[in-house]
């Protein structure tokens, strides 16, 4: 299910060059919505090119993920490299085999840290190897989890929940359209409160896009259901929502109301 829910925030100035020399600053302390403030200064001039409203606004989009990735690892030791080395590889095979048993595709599955060293009382030596996996069925995680450990995984980690290349693309163009949205309401509410008129935009620039990850820092282990006694507890993870969030400012003209 892809749920979707809508937030916003935005900050609004304003700068004009109108008839006269004036000076105002417009400002909101209200706690039911967005705060706001502005100005409006000028000097006696009918030059029309510089009397703007500028907006900055927000908007973000909150959906449910649709990848996730962890990292699994094995750890060694023993009384020389060689042999932290060859228990490595072997761990290492079992976590393989297991990926495939899971059906996780090998560009889905990349090599991270490798390391051999001596311990650090100088007695033998210890060795780590991670991956990092991706997954293309968030729901499918806490069996993973399951699996690799089953399969020899010492180390099992790291687990965040986003979002594929192209739902971020899509959510990218939903967070900036709604900042769009909110930066045409707080110009509309300013030229009315200032007795002008909205007559076109000048500019618009988009100051960054960003997407919040879920970090899943616990894992939650679920009991079987009685009718399945004697089976090993599964783990379960809730994924929570991820956050796209865009920025822009835009620059519109105004004149005089009719």
């Amino acid at each position: 299910m892809d749920r979707r829910q809508f937030l916003a925030m935005s900050a609004a100035g304003v700068t004009a060059a109108t008839a006269g020399c004036l000076e105002t600053t417009l400002g909101s302390d209200s706690n039911d919505g967005p705060a706001t403030e502005g100005s409006i200064t000028g000097s006696a001039t009918g030059d029309s090119a510089g009397r703007t409203i500028e907006v900055s606004a927000s908007g973000e989009v909150e959906t449910e993920p649709d990848e996730a990735r962890l990292q699994v690892g094995v750890e060694a030791s023993g009384e020389s490299a060689d042999e932290v080395e060859t228990e490595l590889a072997e761990r290492a095979d079992n976590l393989r085999e297991a990926f495939d048993e899971l059906g996780i595709p090998d560009d889905d599955i990349e090599s991270g840290r490798y390391t051999i060293r001596p311990e650090r009382d100088g007695n033998g030596y210890q060795g780590a190897h991670s991956f990092q996996v991706r997954l293309e069925d968030v729901d499918r995680t806490g069996e993973v989890i399951d699996a690799v450990t089953a399969a020899g995984a010492d180390d099992v980690g790291r687990v965040s929940f986003g979002l594929s290349d192209e739902k971020r693309a899509e959510l990218r163009g939903d967070a900036l359209d709604h900042a769009l949205e909110n930066a045409d309401e707080e110009a509309q509410h300013i030229a009315a409160n200032r007795g002008v008129s909205i007559t076109g935009t000048k500019s618009v620039s988009t100051r960054n896009v960003d997407v919040v990850p879920v970090r899943a820092d616990e894992y939650a282990v679920v009991e079987a259901d009685d009718s399945a006694a004697g089976t090993t507890p599964r783990t379960e993870i809730d994924t929570g929502h991820v956050t796209v969030s865009g920025s822009v400012e835009v620059v519109y003209g105004f004149e005089d109301a009719g």
